[in-house]
Parts: structure tokens; sequence; C-alpha cells
């Protein structure tokens, strides 16, 4: 063998090596990410914790009334802990989270663990199912969009579709519920306008809970799109009389969902905080209606446990959402490149 073989034999790159750095870049990632889960959760734990101790006023004074005893609020300030130091009160939240101990419920008597536990799938179903008609619509309707109109084509599809999804992406999820309860419940009686119980129920809340998400992300989706076939392997597919099926979903499909599911990320969070209001509007027991009844009624353990159980429930899906983009697209990783 000669010596310039020997060379490039010792250069070459070994299959080890790669594993050893994909591993290493993986786990900087996890170390990032769990980093910022914990601190976006003690963040999370501290904020709700806070709710009673910073509420203006007396909080035994605001459950009881104005005219309760001094005998009744000293007693509901043991109920509270509040007759104990701030740095105990939290040093007996944090154990309760540990043991999954949220309290009692003023209201009902009941754990608070009980309550979310019964509330929450109302909420996870309305929530999850409008995420799920985000993706499956508006990736392949802002795909669409964005191949017929590439290039200053069909110059007024671009201008109707712009004005459309403009104006439905900004429509108010609460608007978007009344306007479908009054044609599909009213005029046309084809769907429940309320409850839970019926077949059906849960249709017209994920689609006024989507329906602004979905238009928001199309555009999106119609941008990247635009960019995606100006791109130098796009034309080069193109050119190799490659079908239109595959090039637009192998080759340009995985390039538009880093963008697409970063998006969808922040959507979510928005989409269970919209949960609270779109559960009032269709009178669904779940935790934003029961977080609204807890207000009402001052039942401030139900109100710390379902803020923390939503908010646990955003930060968990946005950590997946960064693990799904790390595995699209490695560059996402944030470690260094091979260029």
């Amino acid at each position: 063998m000669s010596t310039v073989e020997l060379t490039a034999l010792a250069d070459a790159p070994k299959p080890g090596i790669h594993r050893r750095f994909a591993r290493s870049t993986w786990g900087a990632f996890a170390l990032r990410r769990l980093g910022g889960l914990a601190l976006s959760l003690a963040l999370l734990v501290l904020l709700t914790f806070l709710i009673v101790p910073l509420i203006p006023g007396d909080p035994a004074i605001a459950i009881l009334g104005p005219d309760a005893t001094p005998d009744a609020i000293a007693a509901m300030h043991e109920r509270l802990n509040l007759d104990l130091p701030l740095w105990t009160q939290f040093g007996l939240y944090l154990q309760g989270l540990l043991t999954f101990d949220l309290g009692d419920s003023f209201r009902y008597g009941t754990p608070v663990t009980t309550t979310i536990l019964t509330k929450l799938p109302y909420t996870a179903t309305i929530a999850f199912g409008s995420i799920a008609v985000v993706v499956l619509v508006a990736i392949p309707l802002g795909m669409l969009i964005g191949v017929l109109t590439r290039g200053g084509r069909r110059s007024w599809l671009a201008t109707g579709f712009g004005a459309v999804a403009g104006f439905l992406a900004s429509f108010p999820a609460y608007v978007a519920a009344t306007l479908l309860i009054i044609v599909f419940a009213i005029w046309l009686h084809l769907l429940p306008a309320g409850g839970a119980t019926a077949p059906g129920s849960f249709v017209l809340p994920i689609a006024a809970l989507a329906i602004g998400p979905t238009f928001a992300v199309a555009r999106v989706v119609r941008q990247e799109t635009f960019g995606v076939l100006a791109q130098d392997y796009i034309r080069t597919a193109r050119g190799r009389r490659i079908r239109a099926a595959v090039l637009y979903l192998r080759h340009a499909l995985p390039n538009l969902m880093a963008s697409t599911l970063t998006l969808t990320g922040l959507i979510l969070a928005g989409l269970l905080g919209g949960a609270v209001i779109i559960e009032t509007v269709f009178s669904l027991p779940g935790l934003g209606m029961e977080i609204v009844q807890a207000i009402i009624y001052r039942d401030y353990p139900v109100i710390q446990g379902a803020i923390l159980t939503i908010g646990a429930i955003a930060i968990l899906i946005n950590l997946l959402i960064d693990v799904l983009l790390g595995v699209i697209d490695p560059r996402t990783l944030g470690g260094p490149t091979n260029d």
C-alpha cells in the first residue's frame, strides 16, 4: 500500500467518531434542555405558590366574607397555613407536590388531585384535538398554496388567501365559538351547543380553538414553501423529472417541519390557555371551567393545582417539540457542525 493510500486511510473519518459525536451532541442537548426544564418547573411552582400570599387583603376574609368572626378567620388561617412563616409554607407546598398532594378543595372537600384527574381529559381532548387539526390542515394547505402561487403565479389566489388567512388568524376564539354555535347548533341543528354528553360535543370547541392557529400556521408554511422550492436541490430534483408527489413530500416537506414544529409548540401553549375561555363558552366540565368556578368561589387549592397542571403540560410539550426538532434537523441541537 502506497504512502498516499495510508495517509488517506488515516485521515478518513471513523464510524465510531461519528457515533461518539452524535452521542455527545445529544448529551449536551439533553443537559441544556433538562436544565431549562428544571428552571421552568421551579418558576412555575414558585408562581403557583405565590397565588395565595400575594392576593390583596386577607385570603381568609376573601373566602369567609367580611362578616366572619375572628375565630373563623383564625381557623381558616390555620387551614391555609397562613399562620406559618412564608418559607415554612413554601416547604409544605413542595412536600405536598412531591407526594402528589395538592390539598383539598374548599368547595368540594375532596383532594385537588382527584378534581384535576376528573377534569383534565376534557381539556386535553379539545387542546390536543385542536393541535391535530392545526397540523393536519395547516401544513397541506400552506404547502398547496405555496406550490400554486410560487414565482408570482396565480396572484389572485395569493391575494385572496392572504386576506382570508390574515383575517381568520386574528379571529378571537370566543367569537368563532359564538358564530359556530349560532350556525351549527341553532340554525342547522347539526351539533350540540354545549356540554359533553352528546355525540359530537367536542367538534365545535375544537373547531373554534383551531381556526385561528390553523391559518396562522398555514401562512408561515406558505412562506417557508417559497424558500424551500427556491433551493438548488429542489431545482435539481425537478430537472431530473422526479414526480411531484415525491418532490414535495420527500424533499420539501421535511425542510418545512422545523419552523412549523417550532410555531406549533408555541401555539399549543396558547391553545391550553384558550381552552379556559372555550370551555366556559361551551359549558365543558374541564380544567378551564374549573378554574373559573374556583376563582368565583375562592377555591385557592384548585386554582393552584389547575394552573400548575396546565403549565407543566405546556412545558413538557415544548420539550417534546425540541426533541422532535432535533430528530428532524440535528442542526437545532446546537452542537458543532461538520462543515
